[in-house]
């Protein structure tokens, strides 16, 4: 008889790494998740899977039990908000016990109250830089777990971004690791995006919501005509150059008001990537910055993956924050198929 498996996705958000599990024929049963913005693109693409609206730190391992139900297989996923690890955040001296520092220890207390048989989280890089990270590895160390973490290229999984993450996977069946990259060369941005109808900054295509860009003020109409593909602001003209980037504090920030390149992947999506000025998100040959819908596809999400309800109002801030901070969906189908591997595996009880 085939095992009944069960995930639940912490931190689930738009649901990037349920997607990728359920691609890969992993069953997703929940994904629990504070932002109710997530509900609508959760559920409407995953429909064997039901959205949580919970703050993690509240929910019970009573209630992540009753998720897993009668499961012979347990997966407990999740990506803790990223943004206490980044290299911006690091500037400032934060209580890792605290606030958002503080979710992977909540990660931590369901995993030791539920103890499923796999455990896999995704990251930033630097999160390995902290103690909380260390003491999530070793809890589940303790708990008799084997650990595997390392980062990952996203971009050799078929996630057409240069993305590098921390990705975890323990077990309590023994060794677990990704499986190798599934690609020699990253998919680039032309073989992703390439085909997607044109549009002028401000433009929305009228059969989909979500291809629209943001508008562009005069100066950086400007700016983007006279930018090119992997330049930077340098290349411009010097009326154009923006007085803090003249100052000799700011010639070091070449990464902004940039176009992506066609044959390459693209710079890691944020959750301002809808706009020409907040890093190298200019459209390749375009004058505009990317879509919504191209920074999705970008992040490898499906072309018809629904963010909003056909009458919902598009906000770019709320859509670039579910597009920006989502797990890519095929690195979530490498990581499903890593796991997989693995249980088939292990030996029946």
């Amino acid at each position: 008889m085939k095992k009944k498996i069960a995930c639940v996705d912490l931190f689930c958000g738009a649901g990037g790494l349920t997607h990728g599990f359920i691609l890969e024929g992993l069953p997703v049963v929940a994904g629990i998740d504070l932002d109710p913005a997530c509900r609508f693109p959760y559920e409407k693409n995953n429909a064997q899977a039901k959205f949580v609206e919970r703050d993690i730190g509240k929910v019970t391992t009573t209630e992540l039990k009753a998720l897993f139900g009668a499961a012979d297989v347990t997966i407990l996923a999740g990506c803790a908000p990223c943004q206490p690890f980044s290299t911006y955040a690091q500037r400032y001296e934060l209580d890792g016990k605290d606030g958002k520092w503080g979710l992977l220890y909540q990660f931590a207390r369901l995993a030791e109250g539920t103890m499923p048989d796999v455990i896999t989280m995704e990251n930033v890089p630097t999160v390995a830089k902290h103690e909380v990270f260390h003491d999530f590895v070793d809890t589940l160390k303790r708990l008799g777990y084997e650990v595997w973490h390392d980062v990952v290229d996203s971009s050799l999984y078929g996630v057409p971004q240069m993305r590098r993450r921390m990705v975890l996977l323990a077990s309590k069946h023994g060794k677990i690791e990704m499986i190798e990259p599934t690609r020699k060369k990253p998919k680039t941005v032309k073989q992703a995006i390439g085909r997607l109808r044109p549009l002028s900054a401000g433009e929305s295509a009228p059969k989909d919501k979500l291809h629209v860009t943001s508008t562009l003020s005069d100066t950086n109409l400007e700016r983007i005509k006279v930018s090119k593909p992997g330049g930077t602001w340098r290349d411009w003209p010097k009326n154009l150059v923006a007085e803090c980037h003249r100052a000799e504090s700011g010639r070091t920030y070449p990464g902004v008001y940039g176009r992506m390149e066609w044959d390459k992947p693209a710079p890691t999506m944020t959750t301002q990537c809808y706009g020409f000025g907040n890093g190298r998100f200019g459209h390749p040959e375009q004058d505009r910055a990317i879509s919504l819908r191209e920074a999705a596809i970008l992040q490898s999400f499906p072309r018809n993956y629904k963010f909003i309800p056909k009458r919902g109002e598009v906000s770019f801030k709320v859509l670039g924050r579910l597009i920006g901070n989502a797990v890519p969906v095929d690195l979530g189908r490498a990581i499903a198929r890593s796991i997989d591997q693995h249980l088939a595996s292990v030996p029946a009880k």
